[in-house]
């Protein structure tokens, strides 16, 4: 046998031999992961358990898992997953939530219970958010919030947890939804002031509304923990059949230093193999 020969043949013994978890880690070994990256639910098929969702995510590199609750924390741990954002619930619902004061005392109570949950468990961040208008007046529902949250971020801090408020579009899929601007948001948190109540940017929403991605990354960068990927338009594949450039984006955010998560939160269309449509996304974001 020549030498060549040889030693492709003792490469594929050796690797045949490892067991999964080393054959997975050694997929992954290549990522640059300046970007801690995350997954939520949707981007896998729907037929899939949330353990095969864990483990195809951990073979992949991706660190962080989105929006599942406590009882399935322990399965993420099991395949090196970080629970990164406790789902909807203690900070209320897209529709109803800080901006209105008679959800205070009942939200005030679940965040703080969530607060302490997540610190026992290690996991990052709560997501919240403002609530529909219903009519309310914007700087109304902004001195609601702010009121609501400077009851909490004591708690917060103390726990090293953070708080985070998503903006979401209110044209094509949240009709009515108050934090619709960065501009609205960045004035909540400006005034709360804390180093654990940022926004959760979702790039998809925020292309929709307000467009200028990486400046507005850039300038407002110090209020903002946590971030969710989409393609628009549909929110589907982070690729090339859409109008953001992905990699220069979180190149971008790379580039400031970012240390929390960069979460996918797309659904693959139709045709698209789920995995390997992650596995694109994981690449283009991969800086």
């Amino acid at each position: 046998m020549r030498r060549r020969e040889f030693l492709a043949s003792t490469a594929a013994s050796f690797a045949a031999g490892q067991p999964a978890q080393a054959q997975d880690a050694g997929a992954a070994a290549h990522r640059k992961g300046r970007i801690k990256q995350g997954v939520t639910r949707g981007v896998f098929a729907r037929e899939m358990s949330i353990e095969d969702c864990c483990r195809q995510a951990a073979r992949l590199g991706i660190q962080g898992f989105d929006l599942i609750g406590p009882a399935d924390w322990p399965l993420l741990r099991k395949y090196g997953l970080t629970p990164s954002m406790y789902p909807p619930g203690p900070g209320g619902s897209i529709p109803d939530a800080l901006n209105r004061t008679e959800n205070h005392d009942r939200l005030e109570k679940s965040l703080r219970a969530a607060i302490e949950e997540s610190a026992a468990a290690k996991v990052p961040n709560i997501i919240t958010f403002s609530g529909n208008r219903k009519g309310m007046d914007d700087r109304v529902g902004a001195d609601n919030c702010v009121a609501f949250l400077n009851r909490v971020k004591a708690h917060a801090e103390d726990k090293g947890v953070t708080i985070c408020m998503e903006l979401l579009n209110s044209k094509v899929n949240h009709k009515d939804y108050m934090f619709d601007h960065m501009a609205w948001g960045v004035g909540v948190m400006q005034r709360v002031n804390s180093p654990r109540v940022k926004i959760l940017y979702d790039i998809y929403h925020a292309q929709i509304m307000d467009g200028d991605i990486v400046r507005t990354i850039r300038d407002n960068y110090q209020w903002i923990a946590h971030f969710h990927t989409g393609g628009n338009p549909g929110r589907h594949d982070i690729d090339e059949t859409q109008e953001l450039n992905y990699h220069f984006v979180a190149q971008a955010i790379a580039d400031l230093g970012f240390t929390g998560f960069m979460s996918h939160e797309y659904t693959p269309a139709p045709g698209h193999d789920p995995i390997q449509t992650l596995d694109k996304a994981f690449r283009l974001c991969d800086v």
